[in-house]
């Protein structure tokens, strides 16, 4: 690259611009591009220093359990109880470091998952169109802005048309601000550098170019301030809500041990160093301290399942709310359908065509629908087709077009629009001459007025107006149309209407294109060249079949209770045709966009509830529906893609945007981001959903009836003035060695059978249910008499207290463990093969937690420290027994509970 020019970008021309980056309009070619790229570096900003490690590790202490334990401690040290001392430090820095590493996985997906919505840009490279990692970028390279894309570096622009930004993160000005290709001067303040376009802003309508002339730390932003995270932090509000419980709970315990503390001392004359460690085993039992980081961990599991089945999380919130929603309303082009258009029909003046081929390979015949295809026949040929008018519509449907067609390993693709890569492909078929005429301006695509246009070199010289639209759009722009064998005829808008309602029958989708000659020296273009004044050519009958997936997906959304609803701006017979194949339930009954304008707010409401399909819908239209729908308390998930879907994004309850052909201003609106904009992923995500937030569920209810049951114990003892069944140390024990394994064993629980067959959970509904605390009620109290129970066996039997108390801890463990298997399946049975069989994970927690209870129980260089005793084998055999029967109790229990609730509701 040559020196830089001393004047700034703006005030240089578009061809000083490209000149002086040693770049043309067609862009870098690939080699020089990866030339730069290693000389500049990638297009991206240096990532933010992380917290220091040594600092995040301190921060692990910074809890009131944490603190309780230091001074107790302290108190323990000073009662020169020096074992007690150790086991309370050891436990303090275990925790510390599981908490570390917990923090730090937690963290580790979240980066993932970072890496994954990395942003992407169409560039030319050596002429063609394709599409790059925004962070590959370089000064040179040629970048295409749509509406609603994020500017991706700081560009020049080369050409615009109707292109506004909207620039506020950098000027604080909140009006888009109307993009030129001409310089300014050298003095320009940012806001009026218009010939510039800043990372990091929003295009908000028209199309441009632009040449890269700064990229990562050297752009506008980059000397500012930082790209802001598009990730959030792990949390929910359901965490917080847990947290801020946890922290509560906590207050309480502490206030009821000081109470304990007090009475054991003054009304029970317990000694005080045996009384102060029952206290603090009661404290440790009882808080669950670790239950804010499990649930952390938990999200984290389930953001990085959603995101290999290509959901991605943008806020985590919407993890909850995928677990209530009860109505998806979804895109039909690329999201239920492959988003592979193929042109199949051709509606020519008085003739009707077949278009043969597949994909997006430019090779097929095309001949009367009456007449089978057939080598050796080109296109155009057969009676009753005209080459004059096929010519016309090949070189409107390749110039009115902003895609790209290319070949990779025998295999044809598309860079762009799919609707536009299928008509490159029938132009190719038709091979007529004249479809690489020169652009000389272009009003792009907009949902306002649906059509593109595009000014033309006309083949016998002069200038040519092409248009494609929607046929209503089109059509009530026609003055007349193009007859067989050249001239114009008089246009019946009846009659196409009708041909358009035909093809839209069978499924496919039509678009409208026409022409007009225009005067020689025209070079620019206004809505006003258009109105009243074209030629239709003719009609293109597109096909884009559904997904196999889903269909299947639609099926299990029915399943679970989910009301499937379709939106697009196809023809109502199109849609009510795919909508068939799809597998909505309500086909019988269509709402247009016209219709709902014409409904109010109550109407629309009545309306929309029982209606799946919905079309000839603009993205205005979507934010009523959605509105709608959820006036009837419905929980709404709304997918799009285009910079007029942000709001509805941001008003449904979780906003789903398109990854793939979806604008930045979509996918910063919505909660979660498809990765391959398929429907089945969003049934996946809400299945992935279902599965986190059933998985916190069992999180909680594993913790808080465990961490009761060992609180209980301490507490009877001291009120009934007895032997502690287990001591302070072995409590310390057992909730350091289970919170730490079963508990977070659950977070890794895979989705129960019949997760996608229920109902959606209402919004409303607490996590601390009545059956909930029932359930914590009963198993803390099944835990006590055992515990009481098998102490009080030992006792009996002439064991000493010391194997009294191991036995007692042990029963405690065995029940905790068994309570793991019951809490695994939480809406159905639990005997059952797969629910006995367990994971992989379970097992590894169950195995090490067996293992340390077996050294701390028969290794005699631990049975000093915990005060334990080896247990006979017979002893051993009957706490096993009493995990069993503990675990039939509560599995009855539940299965008259959940037969109770199916009579209810009488299935």
């Amino acid at each position: 690259m040559p020196d830089r020019s001393d004047r700034p970008f703006h005030a240089l021309t578009a061809e000083e611009t490209l000149a002086e980056l040693s770049a043309g309009p067609g862009g870098l070619a690939p080699a020089e591009a990866a030339e730069r790229l290693a000389l500049h570096g990638p297009n991206r900003l240096p990532e933010p220093p992380g917290r220091n490690a040594v600092l995040r590790f301190l921060a692990q202490f910074h809890n009131v359990l944490i603190y309780v334990l230091i001074v107790a401690a302290g108190v323990t040290a000073a009662l020169q109880h020096w074992v007690d001392t150790g086991v309370i430090l050891a436990v303090v820095l275990v925790n510390a470091v599981i908490g570390f590493v917990q923090e730090g996985r937690a963290e580790q997906a979240m980066a993932a998952i970072r890496d994954m919505l990395a942003p992407r840009s169409a560039v030319l490279r050596g002429g063609r169109r394709v599409t790059v990692e925004a962070a590959d970028l370089v000064p040179g390279d040629v970048v295409l802005i749509e509406a609603g894309d994020r500017v991706p570096a700081d560009l020049r622009l080369i050409e615009a048309r109707g292109l506004r930004v909207e620039e506020a993160i950098l000027t604080g000005e909140s009006v888009p601000v109307e993009k030129a290709v001409a310089a300014v001067a050298p003095e320009a303040a940012l806001a009026e550098r218009l010939p510039m376009l800043f990372s990091g802003t929003l295009a908000a309508a028209g199309t441009g170019r632009g040449v890269v002339v700064a990229t990562g730390p050297a752009t506008q932003i980059g000397r500012i301030s930082g790209m802001l995270a598009s990730v959030e932090t792990l949390t929910t509000p359901l965490v917080r809500q847990m947290d801020l419980f946890a922290r509560w709970l906590t207050v309480f315990i502490l206030l009821v041990a000081g109470s304990l503390l007090a009475y054991g001392f003054y009304v029970g004359h317990m000694s005080f160093g045996e009384l102060f460690m029952a206290v603090v085993g009661l404290s440790v039992a009882a808080i669950p301290e670790g239950l804010p980081a499990v649930l952390t961990i938990t999200l984290a599991v389930g953001v990085q399942a959603m995101a290999r089945r290509n959901a991605i999380v943008r806020r985590l919130p919407a993890i909850e709310t995928l677990g209530s929603v009860s109505v998806i309303c979804s895109d039909k082009t690329g999201t239920l359908t492959r988003n592979e258009m193929m042109a199949a029909r051709l509606a020519l003046g008085e003739a009707e065509l077949a278009v043969a081929g597949e994909g997006y390979a430019p090779e097929g015949e095309v001949c009367p629908v009456d007449v089978a295809p057939g080598p050796g026949r080109e296109a155009g040929t057969s009676a009753g087709t005209d080459p004059g008018l096929l010519a016309a519509l090949a070189r409107a449907a390749a110039l009115c077009n902003d895609a790209v067609l290319h070949e990779e390993d025998g295999v044809w693709r598309v860079e762009g629009d799919p609707m536009e890569g299928a008509l490159l492909a029938l132009a190719g078929k038709i091979g007529a001459p004249g479809v690489d005429r020169a652009r000389r301006d272009a009003i792009p695509f907009d949902a306002a007025h649906r059509y593109m246009a595009v000014l033309v070199e006309a083949p016998e010289g002069g200038a040519e107006l092409l248009v494609k639209g929607a046929p209503e759009a089109v059509l009530a722009l026609c003055a007349d149309r193009m007859a067989l064998g050249g001239g114009t005829a008089p246009i019946v808008p009846a009659d196409w209407h009708r041909k358009v309602e035909e093809l839209a029958a069978d499924g496919l989708r039509v678009l409208a294109l026409a022409r007009r000659a225009m005067p020689a020296g025209q070079e620019g273009l206004s809505h006003d060249d258009l109105a009243g004044r074209l030629s239709l050519i003719g009609l293109v009958g597109l096909i884009d079949p559904p997904r196999p997936e889903a269909i299947a997906a639609v099926a299990d959304c029915h399943s679970a209770g989910i009301r499937v609803k379709m939106i697009t701006g196809d023809h109502a017979a199109t849609a009510r045709a795919i909508a068939a194949e799809i597998g909505l339930k309500n086909t019988d009954r269509v709402l247009t966009g016209a219709d709902v304008e014409a409904l109010d707010d109550a109407e629309l409401a009545a309306a929309a509830t029982g209606t799946d399909i919905f079309a000839r819908t603009s993205p205005a239209h979507k934010l009523r529906l959605v509105t709608a729908l959820q006036a009837r308390g419905l929980t709404v998930a709304m997918t799009g893609d285009g910079v007029n879907d942000a709001p509805a994004l941001k008003r449904a309850d979780a906003g789903i945007a398109m990854g793939l052909k979806g604008s930045a201003a979509a996918r910063e609106a919505a909660e979660l981001v498809l990765a391959d904009d398929n429907f089945a992923s969003i049934a996946a995500a809400v299945r992935e959903g279902r599965t986190v937030y059933d998985n916190i569920k069992k999180v909680i209810s594993w913790t808080l009836p465990t961490n009761a049951g060992e609180a209980l114990t301490i507490v009877v003892a001291l009120f009934a003035g007895m032997m502690l069944p287990i001591t302070a140390v072995q409590i310390l024990w057992v909730n350091l060695i289970t919170a730490v394994t079963l508990g977070l064993a659950l977070a890794f629980e895979p989705s129960e059978p019949g997760t996608m067959r229920r109902p959606p959970r209402a919004r409303t509904e607490p996590l601390l249910t009545g059956g909930l605390i029932w359930h914590i009620v009963l198993v803390s109290g099944l835990f006590v008499l055992a515990v009481f129970g098998i102490f009080a066996y030992a006792t009996e039997r002439g064991h000493d207290p010391a194997l009294a108390q191991t036995m007692a801890m042990n029963t405690l463990v065995v029940l905790e463990i068994f309570h793991l298997f019951f809490i695994r399946n939480i809406h159905g049975t639990s005997l059952t093969w797969t629910g006995l069989r367990g994971t992989r994970i379970v097992w590894a927690c169950v195995l090490t937690v067996t293992g340390a209870q077996v050294a701390v129980t028969y290794l005699p260089l631990l049975q000093p420290v915990f005060g334990t005793r080896p247990v006979p084998l017979e002893d051993g055999l009957l706490i096993v027994g009493i995990g069993v029967v503990f675990f039939a109790l509560i599995e009855t229990e539940k299965q008259m509970r959940l037969a109770f609730r199916r009579g209810q509701h009488g299935t």
